[in-house]
């Protein structure tokens, strides 16, 4: 395959590589130098979600892409390898998970008591009627 056949998924592996800023400003820049392709870059970041990531939410599965070394044995011990990580990634997130629920309990039962002693030493106090 020739260079200029491959240059559009070098440009986009390029700029995958810098992150999202960097598909940004290729965007404006397409935009300054003829809208067309600025409206281009755009509908392509939308349609590909390069606009997705941490801060859009959590992508569940593999979060890197898989790519054979050519070694049956290494891709083997490398997929378990991902899998465990995986599984201890979820499971790390689940005791988060419990820890902020238990924190939030914690907080709603001190709530409650801190309303109920109020209501007591109310109702201790005298009135003047």
């Amino acid at each position: 395959m020739s260079t200029i056949a491959t240059w559009p998924s070098q440009a986009e592996a390029w700029l995958d590589a810098k992150g999202k800023a960097a598909w940004i400003v290729a965007m404006v820049l397409g935009f300054i130098v003829f809208w067309p392709i600025g409206l281009a870059l755009l509908a392509y970041m939308i349609w590909a979600n390069k606009f997705a990531g941490k801060a859009c939410g959590r992508v569940k599965g593999p979060r890197h892409p898989f790519r054979s070394s050519g070694n049956s044995a290494f891709d083997a011990y490398k997929l378990d390898t991902l899998r465990r990580l995986e599984e201890e990634q979820q499971a790390f997130e689940a005791f988060l998970e419990r820890l902020r629920e238990a924190k939030d309990k914690a907080e709603f039962d001190q709530f409650l008591e801190d309303r109920a002693r109020k209501a007591r030493s109310e109702d201790d106090t005298p009135t003047n009627a």
